[in-house]
């Protein structure tokens, strides 16, 4: 599997994101030392494009099968595409604040602490439906790491379409988010209009 291993403070930098998108509280005190140089049309879309892929962690064929079916529901396609991108079983647990990142939120439905409705998922890419209970396995429950995590989130807001229980690491979501509810910086119609060319 490809692993992004661009120190993230780095990237958050080159891609104008602030890292508290990703759930890290460090700040950079470097500064982005850019010439005066303008971005074409195509350097825009092409770092909304990277932005989204960079938040999410998703690489550029996932990504690109995202928008492939976004495109294919009905609405707009660029909300399709955010709020198929929110609701990945990784992104919903990094949400509910049952992990500190993404990335670390991958690697727990990665080692099968999750369950969906009683089901035990590996799945990253996993998307939840309105309804979908999760909650981390009772065998994980007691571990030190939850009560690191929970420490480390307590002062997290949970979106509205989700409905979180740190007691009991359980959760559940009451529908499907509607792209107001996203709050994630990228200008999704950037990226429609770069994958419609």
């Amino acid at each position: 599997m490809a692993v992004n291993r661009v120190p993230v403070l780095k990237r958050c930098r080159s891609l104008g994101l602030e890292p508290t998108y990703l759930g890290i509280d460090k700040k950079s005190k470097r500064q982005l030392k850019r010439s005066n140089r303008k971005v074409s049309e195509y350097g825009l879309q092409l770092r909304e494009k990277q932005k989204a892929k960079f938040i999410y962690g998703v690489l550029e064929k996932p990504f690109h099968n995202y928008y492939e079916k976004a495109d294919q529901m009905k609405g707009m396609t660029g909300e399709n595409l955010m709020r198929m991108l929110e609701c990945r079983l990784d992104n919903v647990i990094f949400r509910l604040g049952f992990a500190r990142t993404r990335r670390e939120a991958r690697q727990i439905v990665d080692h099968k602490h999750v369950l969906v409705n009683g089901k035990c998922v590996n799945i990253p890419s996993y998307l939840v439906k309105a309804g979908d209970s999760i909650e981390i396995r009772e065998k994980s429950k007691s571990s030190q790491r939850y009560k690191d995590i929970l420490e480390a989130t307590a002062g997290r807001l949970v979106p509205e379409w989700l409905t979180a229980d740190p007691e009991t690491l359980s959760g559940s979501v009451n529908e499907f988010p509607t792209r107001e509810m996203i709050d994630v910086p990228v200008d999704e119609m950037l990226i429609v209009e770069l994958y419609s060319k």
